[in-house]
């Protein structure tokens, strides 16, 4: 009996052994290929980003300043007192091209609409404000009608009165630099485009901000290459609400706004049916033209994403749980790896290499330094929270509450138009 007890520990031990083993190598075979992937995104961004057209590197083209206004600007504002007025001085300011600027005061409770009239007001007078190019209107909603999110309701009101054959969709706290959007409407008209979409050059007032949309836009690239974006066998889109500009006479085709009332993340929608429908869609960079203070403070992508987080995985838990689970394998794998040693450890190294990698080929987008992925593990762990703790506030409140207003969420998968 005594030599049986002996055979089967043997055995036993033999097999724990062996399971541990199988173990080992599998743990080290996925930290190698999540590091091999991460190297071939870092490799693939330091060819593709160069081909994105950089506007600041462009000679101002044979488009001059016409008669008729060449792009509508429309710029819906909720609550925005203190940024408002800039975004408006900095348009009324663009240089060789004229505008037909839409601000929309939508339901404010602020002094949002007061400064808006205040522009307004002293932009018609003449003087040296829009120097007698521009024209600004403003247009105040008092109200929501039932089926629309506000956003949405804002831009289609504005487009109906748009005249110019460019419509150029912003935010209310946006900065233009003088020639952003003469060497934009430059590009388009030169590249026979339909969609322009300019990268914002953002503004990071603290470490965890810079390394939060770096962190950020690093995962993103899995999602969405910017270089594939023009090329129409590609599925790859990318909208941006802070400078998205179409030609009217493709947003009217589209059906515009009217017809994604209820969806939460519109200007990715739009971007998303502009590609399907087969126009031409373009991305192009052009450091410091246009200019966003976007994710505030370390927790500032925690309130940003408060709204669209569950919106960009449609509503649907399942899609998102595959999102945690993926992102959480990306802050523990690495980390793990390291810990591990011996070859194990060189493939968690590699990791943040690739990392390392990916940012600084995506310098002109994210205008954050590659020393930022020393903390793109607690970075990932906040846009991770920040994606969950989207889903769990929608799904308790059976909604979006956003700017005060409660969407229903039976009326925003409805109106989301299924998946991307």
């Amino acid at each position: 009996m005594g030599c049986i007890a002996c055979v089967v520990r043997n055995r036993l031990g033999t097999e724990s052994m062996t399971a541990g083993l199988v173990g080992e190598r599998a743990f080290a075979g996925a930290c190698w290929l999540m590091a091999a992937g991460w190297i071939w995104q870092a490799v693939a961004a330091f060819f593709g980003m160069r081909r994105l057209p950089d506007l600041t590197r462009r000679e101002l083209g044979e488009v001059g300043l016409g008669i008729e206004p060449q792009i509508t600007v429309i710029v819906p504002a909720c609550n925005e007192e203190d940024a408002i007025e800039g975004t408006l001085r900095s348009l009324l300011a663009q240089e060789g091209v004229r505008l037909e600027i839409i601000a929309v005061d939508d339901r404010s409770t602020d002094r949002t609409g007061a400064r808006m009239d205040a522009v307004a007001a002293e932009a018609a007078a003449g003087g040296e404000l829009g120097a007698g190019h521009h024209t600004l209107r403003v247009l105040h909603i008092k109200e929501l009608p039932a089926g629309w999110m506000g956003k949405a309701h804002a831009m289609a009101r504005a487009a109906e009165l748009a005249t110019a054959p460019w419509l150029l969709f912003t935010d209310g706290d946006v900065w233009f630099g003088p020639q952003a959007l003469r060497l934009s409407l430059d590009y388009g008209v030169e590249a026979a485009a339909d969609h322009v979409v300019l990268a914002l050059t953002l503004e990071y007032r603290s470490v965890a901000e810079e390394a939060a949309f770096a962190a950020f836009q690093a995962q993103s690239q899995w999602s969405v290459w910017l270089w594939k974006v023009a090329d129409p066998k590609s599925k790859d889109f990318f909208g941006a609400g802070g400078f998205s500009m179409v030609r009217r006479e493709v947003y009217e085709r589209l059906g515009g706004f009217a017809g994604m009332r209820m969806e939460v993340v519109e200007d990715l929608r739009l971007a998303f049916k502009i590609k399907r429908a087969g126009y031409r869609q373009r991305v192009v960079v052009g450091p410091g033209l246009v200019r966003l203070h976007w994710n505030h403070g370390a927790l500032g992508m925690v309130s940003l994403l408060e709204k669209n987080g569950f919106a960009v995985l449609r509503y649907r838990v399942w899609v998102a749980v595959g999102a945690f689970v993926g992102l959480a394998v990306q802050i523990l794998l690495p980390l793990v790896a390291i810990l591990s040693g011996g070859w194990t450890m060189v493939a968690g190294l590699l990791l943040f290499v690739g990392v390392a990698g990916v940012i600084a080929a995506n310098r002109k987008v994210n205008q954050a330094g590659v020393w930022t992925v020393v903390l793109f593990a607690p970075a990932t762990v906040v846009f991770l929270y920040a994606l969950v703790r989207s889903m769990v506030l929608t799904l308790r409140r059976n909604g979006v509450v956003w700017r005060g207003t409660l969407y229903p969420l039976d009326e925003l998968r409805r109106g989301a138009e299924g998946s991307w």
